[in-house]
């Protein structure tokens, strides 16, 4: 039987994406439990490897190649991803905040969310240096310094062996760039007391071979623009200051009312805390039977004892005992590629320890981008003809890749008579009705999305825009909403859950947008699927499809390339950050944007049909042509690059079809992509143009003029430049 068609009765939940979770992460997308359904909590999209920080600080590595892809990692575990920082826990209530977004519940969850360097008690150092953790700030401020010319000072607060190894990458990056550099490593005791002594001896003797000033038994009393103050008036020049001065718990875990050990959650052999239904792994936990320092090798080997026994929690099974090693292989970078070897007080140093280092880093990365790809149902021996066909060769897209195609659609409503009814006006393909209620004009319009994202809230914004793009589109102002949701199998307590981040969600986006939720209808399906009927107000006449003139300017106010990335995310070949964007996108109002154009000639939003479909329908409804100019056309991060590879939406063959004249090749391929809450497309008055691309870009909008109309009836043509 395919699990997948198991009903939901658990919510799992794991705050932050470190190590233990990761490896977690792609164990469960090998083996998950059924009936769990399984969210990651964290603050980007990635989650950076420590352990080759210091070589992409002294320039042997990429910054990209140091980190997990969260996204592409839940997408394998069949999890949902919450981009955002977890900031409490409510055990009473078995719920996790995240601001900015409805409470997630939880009946497990485990936290790895790793270690902080900020001092926020050191004068001077939020406003004037850089922990380094968490990695994300840290390197990209590193990068920029790098980039500078002239002499640099650095200073690392911190003599542990994660300060040694900064020191020595920045002080070899600098050198390797040609700048005059001072760097210094202060240490409030005595620097590299954890290693044994011939250790400590050969990388304060490479140390010193780089030209790194080391101060022990120093405080310091202020960190000030440019330099930094200790506690004897001394002050050391630094345009670069960090502080790895040890691991330090993030603040929100004291009011979690779980058992700490100075700051950090206190966690058995079994990584349980004191409340059964919390874990704790990585360097956010203290274990108490067996205390160890904070390293990622524990984290690493936590993780399969973790996953058993999330799995046994969830199934109510015996627990497994996790038994930390009672020493580990350290393996120092030195700054070059070279590197330090130290266990049971053995001591090797050289290039063959990088190169083994690099070897261990490199397999350790690969564990998560080496996944299988996400494969289709298989057709049973004895099938119809034309099955094969109907299945098509990849799975079916979410969102608008997923809606009936325009030819399909045109002729199975093609027989539909003509009204009668003196109340409701026909308008020329376009998506909403006219009403006339009272002397009032009206428009009506409904949509629904079959879910794309797992995540019900993210999806439950991106449905809300898309929806209102018909009233927005019409320059109608919208007034009520009623939701239709239809949700996968669940448990009582699940279906409640999320039908409150849903609904929840939904009427925040509809009152940013003016109007309210008056009622709705629910039912259970295969799959999340969720939409509205909305209506609008006109002041004035709507703005149609058919009050294209020719020499009227284009513009489009969101960036195309929704589906492609979509299918790419489904096909585990998209990156995170493209799909962070990509939702970013999707989930932005239009409510200024379609104030901004209100005297448009005629106005569609782009959606299922690609930019090219329907841009052809207003071409059709107003008698002209048009002539696009496919380099100013926007498109989203990642877009191109998935369209170049042969990436497809699964309704672009449709979509294609609509305008068999125009070449897709390369980026005019996104021409024919069906965007989900895409922008509007907005005929314009030439002269008004500029001004109003002016006024787009101001409010926010990354809008764009990407051509004219023309006169030629029905011609849809790309310009030569």
């Amino acid at each position: 039987m395919d699990t997948r068609d198991l009903p939901l009765t658990h919510d799992l939940v794991l705050i932050g994406g470190g190590h233990t979770h990761a490896l977690v992460l792609r164990r469960w997308g090998m083996r998950p439990m059924p009936g769990a359904r399984v969210t990651v909590i964290n603050p980007g999209p990635t989650a950076p490897y420590s352990g080759m920080l210091p070589g992409f600080v002294a320039g042997h590595y990429r910054r990209e190649q140091l980190d997990i892809d969260l996204i592409r990692l839940a997408r394998f575990a069949g999890a949902r991803i919450i981009v955002g920082a977890a900031d409490g826990i409510d055990r009473e209530n078995r719920v996790i905040h995240v601001p900015g977004r409805p409470p997630i519940a939880y009946d497990v969850c485990s936290v790895d969310i790793g270690i902080t360097s900020d001092m926020p008690e050191l004068a001077g150092f939020s406003d004037h240096a850089i922990p380094a953790k968490p990695l994300g700030p840290f390197s990209a401020r590193w990068a920029a310094f790098l980039k500078e010319t002239g002499p640099a000072q650095v200073a690392i607060l911190g003599g542990g062996v994660a300060g040694a190894e900064l020191v020595m990458a920045m002080a070899h990056a600098l050198k390797t760039a040609g700048r005059q550099a001072e760097t210094t490593l202060i240490e409030k005791a005595g620097a590299l007391s954890a290693l044994g002594g011939t250790a400590r001896k050969r990388i304060l003797s490479q140390m010193a071979g780089l030209g790194v000033r080391v101060l022990e038994g120093v405080e310091v009393s202020e960190i000030r623009a440019g330099e930094v103050v200790l506690a004897n008036g001394t002050q050391i020049a630094s345009g670069f200051t960090t502080g790895a001065a040890g691991a330090r718990a993030y603040g929100w875990l004291g009011d979690t009312g779980l058992d700490l050990q100075d700051g950090f959650i206190r966690v058995g052999d079994t990584l349980q805390s004191s409340d059964p239904a919390i874990f704790a792994v990585g360097d956010c936990a203290h274990m108490t039977g067996s205390p160890r320092p904070k390293a990622g090798v524990y984290a690493v080997r936590q993780a399969p004892v973790l996953y058993d026994n999330l799995c046994a929690v969830l199934a109510e099974g015996g627990m497994r005992r996790y038994r930390p090693q009672a020493d580990y292989l350290k393996l120092i970078s030195l700054g070059g590629k070279s590197a330090l070897g130290e266990r049971f007080g053995l001591t090797l140093s050289g290039p063959l320890m990088w190169r083994w280092k690099d070897h261990i880093d490199g397999r350790f990365m690969r564990r998560f981008q080496d996944l299988p790809a996400m494969q289709g149902p298989e057709l049973p021996p004895v099938h119809t003809t034309g099955l094969d066909k109907a299945l098509g060769d990849k799975p079916m897209c979410g969102g608008c890749g997923a809606k009936v195609g325009r030819s399909a659609l045109r002729r199975a409503i093609a027989w539909q008579p003509s009204g009668h009814r003196p109340d409701i006006t026909p308008l020329p393909g376009d998506d909403a009705a006219l009403l006339l209620t009272g002397g009032a004009r009206q428009v009506m319009t409904s949509d629904h999305l079959r879910a794309f994202v797992e995540d019900p809230v993210a999806m439950t914004r991106i449905a809300a825009v898309h929806a209102l793009g018909d009233i927005w589109a019409m320059g109608a102002t919208p007034q009520a909403a009623t939701a239709s949701i239809i949700l996968p199998r669940l448990s009582d307590a699940l279906q409640e859950r999320t039908l409150r981040e849903i609904m929840q969600s939904a009427h925040a986006a509809m009152q940013a947008a003016g109007a309210e939720i008056v009622g709705g209808h629910s039912s259970v399906g295969s799959e999340l699927t969720i939409g509205f009927t909305l209506t609008g107000l006109c002041e004035r006449a709507p703005i149609t499809l058919a009050g294209a003139r020719p020499d009227d300017a284009l513009i489009l106010t969101k960036p195309l390339g929704s589906g492609v990335l979509m299918a790419a995310d489904m096909a585990g070949l998209a990156k995170g950050r493209w799909i962070v964007a990509a939702i970013e996108q999707m989930s932005g109002m239009q409510t200024e944007a379609a104030a901004i154009l209100s005297e448009a000639h005629a106005m569609t939003d782009v959606t299922g049909f690609g930019l090219a479909g329907h841009l052809h329908g207003m071409c059709d409804a107003s008698g002209t042509g048009a002539l696009l100019d496919l380099a100013a056309v926007p498109v989203m991060p990642g877009a191109e690059e998935m369209s170049e590879a042969g990436v497809r939406s699964s309704l672009f063959a449709e979509n294609r079809s609509l305008v068999p004249t125009l070449p897709d090749g390369g980026k005019a391929a996104l021409l024919f992509d069906p965007q989900t809450a895409g922008g509007l497309l907005a005929a314009v008055e030439p002269s008004q143009a500029d001004d109003l691309l002016s006024r787009l870009r101001a409010a926010g909008y990354p809008a764009a003029r990407i051509g004219s109309m023309t006169g030629q009836p029905g011609q849809l043509s790309l310009s030569a430049g």
